[in-house]
């Protein structure tokens, strides 16, 4: 029986189109050049690099260059979210009708998690934020913070409907038992479900929960 409804947070709540997760990347790449002196081109190269072998750019910081991570989190979050983002009225409505626990689950952290909910106008629907740090700083897709997300709801992997804009992040929790939703994309080969926009995630929530009453 389905008890949690798993959100990833940027690019999920919120429309790629906002621009806010490129100013993100934008300011990753600025703290490489300004805080660790590295030149363009090889920052690009890292972090592709990084992204591809850890899941995020901040671990292959973390690893190989000593990064503290608040000092990154803090660094790369430091942005006026207003400029890219506002309520969200039909998101409010779906997750009013969606009964089930929602909780954030994402490689950012709580801080910045709280100031997205607040301005899309939808903090009042999610109890729990589990972030990059309640994780040991082992983000998606790295399995091990799928099961650490686990063991902090106290919940199996067929309790949990997980909703993610990037498929890579969804194939972990799926061999968990998770039930899978991606967002932003009509189709999703390894997805159970795919959504073009997240308001659209009651009407997965309205047909799984009717399946097992039925």
């Amino acid at each position: 029986m389905l008890r949690y409804v798993l959100f990833d947070l940027d690019e999920t709540l919120y429309p790629k189109e906002s621009g806010l997760m490129r100013e993100i990347s934008r300011r990753m790449s600025r703290f490489m050049e300004e805080r660790l002196g590295l030149e363009p081109d090889l920052v690009s190269q890292l972090r592709r690099q990084y992204y591809q072998h850890y899941g995020t750019t901040m671990r292959g910081l973390m690893i190989h260059h000593g990064v503290a991570p608040e000092e990154f989190l803090a660094y790369v979050h430091d942005i006026p979210l207003e400029e890219y983002l506002g309520p969200d009225g039909a998101l409010d409505a779906a997750l009013r009708k969606i009964e089930l626990e929602k909780v954030i689950f994402t490689n950012a952290s709580a801080e910045h998690a709280r100031r997205v909910l607040g301005v899309l106008g939808v903090a009042r629907h999610f109890g729990r934020i589990i972030d990059i740090r309640a994780l040991g700083y082992v983000g998606k897709p790295n399995p091990e913070a799928y099961r650490r997300a686990l063991d902090i709801l106290g919940a199996e992997g067929r309790e949990c409907l997980i909703v993610d804009d990037n498929l890579r992040n969804l194939a972990p929790a799926k061999e968990l038992g998770m039930v899978t939703v991606l967002v932003g994309s009509e189709t999703g080969e390894g997805a159970d479900f795919a959504i073009a926009q997240v308001a659209e995630i009651g009407q997965v929530v309205r047909r799984l929960i009717g399946g097992e009453s039925g």
